[in-house]
């Protein structure tokens, strides 16, 4: 993934995009030998290990009988993993990758690469090692501290970003780290809200990428300061970004609502109650740079970018001039916005990725 996604950040052929893909490279590189060491010393010490729901039979022995080595072996996976899941101090490619055009944005942030991340995460939390052995092991509560300051971290970067692509890079830093931190709090709750997050800010974030490349594409507007009164020229387009804004937010009924419900409970039921301070900072602090830009697209008077609708160099001028893309373009904001509300009011349903979340984590217990 990281050889056939390099050329996706360099695509533009800029000296500033072919330096991003080399950054994006470097650390996606070290990160996998990283955890490829991990797979290996695993291997050599216990042989082939299967994915086991609360952690393989050999893994939970070796942890037993050599805490030593199962520590260190389980801290390489996580820094190897940690890399493409954008956690603090190894986030550094990620905003800068942002040269990238906006669909490769929010294939890096909300589809395949910060989510292979996690995702690995919780397979070798849930499935490999399991919560009881890595809270033995003493993993989980430094890897606990490390995603909220990874969490607050990006949403203060992202206040005085006025990129509006990097100003959504930052968000991501500090989004997906909730799925990490749901993880490590180790209870049905926690891991719960943490993977139902998966889905949810994969629907949220891909809709205001989609949306940054919507207003770049159609009016040149790249920019948070160009965006006031942009709603009177792309009103659908600027729908769909304020429901994924108010998703990462947190409101009801969205989704990001469901997920921030979970992991709450989740501090609550833990050891570590005192992050659900830590969730609320991060919330008001998404509140603090989502809400003005939502309020000045509907209610404040046009900029000239948005009067003008001048198009950055290299961006196509055939829809200027109209208030909306074109279908083809506009179509796919629409639905993941939708599909972003729906996973929030149908939460409840059967086959919601909240239900699935439930099962996944009565599956792997808890500590």
């Amino acid at each position: 993934m990281t050889l056939v996604t390099y050329p996706l950040v360099a695509h533009y052929g800029t000296s500033k995009a072919l330096k991003a893909a080399r950054l994006y490279l470097g650390y996606s590189l070290a990160g996998g030998l990283a955890m490829l060491v991990g797979i290996v010393w695993l291997t050599a010490l216990v042989g082939p290990v299967e994915f086991e729901p609360g952690g393989a039979e050999e893994v939970i022995a070796l942890a037993s009988s050599d805490p030593g080595s199962a520590t260190a072996i389980l801290v390489l996976l996580l820094a190897g993993l940690g890399v493409k899941a954008a956690i603090f101090p190894l986030h550094g490619w990620l905003p800068r990758a942002m040269v990238a055009p906006a669909p490769v944005s929010a294939l890096l942030h909300a589809v395949a690469v910060v989510k292979a991340g996690v995702f690995g995460i919780a397979r070798v939390l849930e499935d490999v090692f399991g919560p009881v052995v890595a809270d033995e092991l003493g993993v989980l509560t430094p890897l606990l501290v490390l995603t909220c300051i990874t969490i607050v971290y990006g949403s203060v970067r992202a206040l005085v970003q006025d990129d509006l692509k990097k100003r959504l890079a930052y968000s991501t830093v500090s989004q997906v780290s909730y799925v990490t931190l749901g993880l490590a709090l180790a209870t049905t709750a926690g891991i719960t809200g943490g993977i139902v997050h998966l889905v949810h800010q994969g629907l949220m974030k891909i809709t205001l990428f989609f949306c940054a490349g919507l207003f770049a594409e159609t009016l040149g507007v790249t920019r948070v300061s160009q965006l006031p009164g942009i709603a009177r020229r792309m009103p659908l387009t600027a729908a769909a970004f304020t429901i994924g804004a108010f998703g990462m937010i947190g409101l009801p009924p969205l989704a990001g609502f469901v997920s921030k419900w979970w992991l709450g409970l989740g501090a609550l039921d833990s050891e570590h109650p005192w992050v659900l301070g830590v969730l609320l900072t991060s919330a008001l602090l998404n509140a603090i740079y989502f809400l003005p830009v939502v309020y000045s697209m509907w209610f404040s008077a046009p900029t000239d970018a948005v009067l003008e609708g001048e198009c950055r160099e290299g961006a196509s001028t055939a829809h200027q001039g109209v208030r909306e893309a074109s279908g083809l373009l506009l179509y796919p904001a629409l639905v993941t916005a939708t599909l972003a509300v729906l996973a929030g009011v149908l939460a409840a349903a059967p086959l919601a990725p909240l239900a699935v979340a439930e099962a996944i984590a009565e599956r792997v217990g808890s500590r």
